[in-house]
């Protein structure tokens, strides 16, 4: 039987990931730029929509479609195969990681720490979520929560899905390194 879980062959992801670059297939440092500015295109649908719905000014609406046209057409770059609702799921993953990260600036704003450190946290587990469903780095049939965030019997850092997710893409897409 293979073994198809990812987190246990985390070097051997990021050796295919790095192999991929040198071949120019992917540019992950691009592709994560292109994700944050997609998150931002989904917050000006919002705003128009509210815009729209407070101002009585239907001419937002037609602002609003135009920007979720150029949204998903940006956002079928990164995700080029996808099942099931992953196309929707990638959608809400970056929506609710900006406004996480908006409402832990905020937080952080008012002194509150330790809120915004726990929120911009819950935002980068949201956004490594993302990465992971649309690098097919998942297969959710191998996620299993067995005793403190273990993930299975061999884990032994017990730092739970998500948390191995986030040092898998914190490794894999650094935008710093050309």
């Amino acid at each position: 039987m293979t073994d198809n879980n990812p987190i246990k062959s985390l070097n051997e992801f990021i050796e295919k990931a790095d192999k991929m670059k040198r071949q120019e297939k992917m540019d992950l440092s691009s592709d994560e730029d292109l994700s944050i500015a997609i998150m931002n295109l989904i917050s000006i649908e919002e705003h128009f929509f509210f815009t729209g719905a407070k101002t009585d000014k239907p001419e937002y609406y037609d602002l609003l479609k135009d920007v979720r046209e150029m949204r998903k057409e940006l956002l079928k770059k990164i995700i080029k195969e996808y099942e099931g609702e992953v196309w929707c799921i990638s959608k809400h993953l970056l929506s609710a990681s900006m406004r996480l990260m908006e409402v832990g600036t905020k937080q952080l704003g008012q002194g509150k720490k330790d809120e915004a450190q726990d929120l911009f946290g819950k935002a980068y587990n949201l956004y490594s979520l993302f990465w992971g469903l649309n690098m097919k780095l998942l297969n959710v049939g191998d996620i299993k929560k067995l005793d403190d965030n273990a993930l299975n019997k061999a884990d032994t850092e017990k730092k739970g899905f998500m948390g191995k997710l986030g040092d898998l893409v914190k490794k894999v897409i650094d935008c710093c390194i050309e």
